[in-house]
């Protein structure tokens, strides 16, 4: 396999014009664009390239963009993802989020609003030993990557926020609201499962079968880091 470096971005994007465009903005811009015009070859390329960050088009010939975020995450892939897509709704925002992106763009493009994203999530790592603990759960902020009963885990850019931003406030119950502004940055207004769902992502990967849950819900409120 071939491991690309950290400036790597990988666009799937079946318009081979704006395709163009964004693999012109982004090597202007000092990044190393790999393009691919399908889900298919797009998913190949995410395995051979390992690319920093990835990004998808809603719209994609053959197969659903969020199809395609939610089989890079299966297939075990943390790079942060970006969905293109030609609606800002609620709804859109939701699925976008509980396909596995971590954030989206709007349509139409525009180079300066893509690069400042892009930079957002291609930002050097800190160079930082500080490590978050919580029990027998340690959270590497350099690495971005959990630690549980010995065992590593690989947690994708919205996973370490989430995880982050519980850690920093142990056995503190937090509400929705609290958990959308400071993870997600913005209100989605209404009724969003994404937090459920992150949660779920979490739990998964952090908790083990014979240990006690660690991240709780507290019902009608939101979700608290606690033993027991």
């Amino acid at each position: 396999m071939t491991i690309a470096h950290s400036q790597c971005v990988l666009v799937i994007e079946t318009d081979e014009s704006l395709a163009n465009q964004l693999a012109f903005d982004l090597q202007e811009a000092g990044y190393e664009p790999i393009l691919a015009h399908d889900a298919a070859s797009g998913l190949q390329y995410c395995r051979d390239s390992q690319p920093a960050l990835i990004v998808v088009d809603r719209m994609l010939s053959g197969e659903s963009g969020l199809s395609l975020c939610k089989n890079i995450r299966n297939a075990g892939m943390c790079a942060p993802v970006l969905v293109m897509m030609a609606r800002d709704t609620v709804d859109d925002r939701v699925a976008c989020l509980e396909a596995g992106a971590d954030d989206y763009v709007i349509k139409p493009y525009r180079s300066e609003d893509f690069l400042k994203l892009i930079r957002l999530y291609l930002k050097p790592d800190i160079d930082t030993t500080e490590q978050l603990r919580f029990g027998e759960l340690v959270l590497d902020i350099a690495t971005r990557r959990a630690i549980h009963n010995g065992r590593t885990i690989d947690l994708t850019m919205k996973e370490f926020e989430l995880l982050k931003y519980l850690m920093e406030h142990p056995r503190e119950v937090l509400t929705r609201e609290q958990i959308l502004e400071n993870v997600w940055g913005y209100d989605f207004m209404g009724e969003s499962n994404v937090i459920e769902v992150y949660i779920r992502y979490l739990r998964l990967k952090i908790e083990d079968e014979n240990h006690k849950r660690l991240i709780q819900t507290v019902r009608g409120v939101g979700y608290v880091l606690r033993e027991s």
